[in-house]
C-alpha cells in the first residue's frame, strides 16, 4: 500500500473522538495526515468537545482534549492530497463559513476523491453544495440540512454504529460509527488491514 496524503479540516470544539480516533488510526497505517484550521498556525491548538450519548434527547457536551494543528491552512494544495476527513462537533457549524474552506472541499468532491465526513461534518458538505444527488447520513438533526441540499437521507439505526458509502464519499453519524466508517473510507483510500 502507498501511504496517502490526507487532509483534515479541524476548529475549536471540534468533537474530541472524531478527531483523535481517526487522525492516530490513518497515521497508524501509514498515511500523512495534515490537519489544518483556518487562523490557526502549525503547532497551535483547536479546543475538543466530548459529544456523548447519555439518555438525554440529544448528546451532551463535555470538554476534551487539546489537538495540535500540524500544517498551515492558508499554505494547502488541495490538489497535493489524496483524501479528506470531515470531523463533527460544533466546529462545521462556523467552519462552513470559510469561502476558501469550502473551495477545497469542492475539489475533493469534482475530482471524486475519497470523502469521509461525521457527524456535524456534512454541515460542511451542505454549504460546499456537493450533496446533491448524493446518498448520505450525519448525527440526526442534520437530516433536515442534507434533504434541503438535494441529498437522499440514509437511515443507520438507533445505535449510530453504521457508515453510510456512496461512490468516493463515506458518511457516518457519530464517533460510536468509526469502526465502519474508517473501514470504508481506508477501503477507498486503497489500505488493507488484515484480520
Amino acid at each position: 500500500m502507498a501511504a496517502k496524503r490526507i487532509l483534515m479540516l479541524v476548529g475549536d470544539y471540534v468533537e474530541d473522538y472524531e478527531v483523535m480516533v481517526p487522525f492516530q488510526i490513518l497515521v497508524m497505517v501509514g498515511h500523512q495526515v495534515d490537519a489544518v484550521c483556518p487562523g490557526k498556525r502549525v503547532g497551535e491548538t483547536v479546543r475538543t468537545a466530548v459529544h456523548d450519548f447519555d439518555g438525554a434527547q440529544t448528546y451532551s457536551e463535555k470538554p476534551g482534549h487539546n489537538f495540535t494543528v500540524n500544517a498551515d491552512f492558508n499554505a494547502v494544495d488541495e490538489t497535493a492530497y489524496d483524501g479528506l476527513v470531515i470531523p463533527g462537533g460544533r466546529a462545521p457549524e462556523y467552519l462552513r463559513l470559510n469561502a476558501r474552506l469550502l473551495a477545497m472541499v469542492r475539489h475533493f468532491a469534482q475530482a471524486r476523491k475519497p470523502i469521509a465526513s461525521i457527524c456535524h461534518g456534512q454541515q460542511i458538505l451542505v454549504a460546499a453544495g456537493v450533496l446533491k444527488g448524493r446518498v448520505c447520513t450525519a448525527y440526526p438533526a442534520v437530516q433536515p440540512e442534507i434533504e434541503a441540499a438535494g441529498g437522499t437521507w440514509h437511515e443507520v439505526g438507533a445505535q449510530l454504529a453504521n457508515a453510510c458509502a456512496d461512490g468516493n464519499l463515506v458518511t457516518a453519524p457519530a464517533w460510536t460509527a468509526h469502526p465502519a466508517w474508517m473501514r470504508e473510507f481506508l477501503a477507498l483510500l486503497g489500505s488493507r488491514i488484515e484480520p
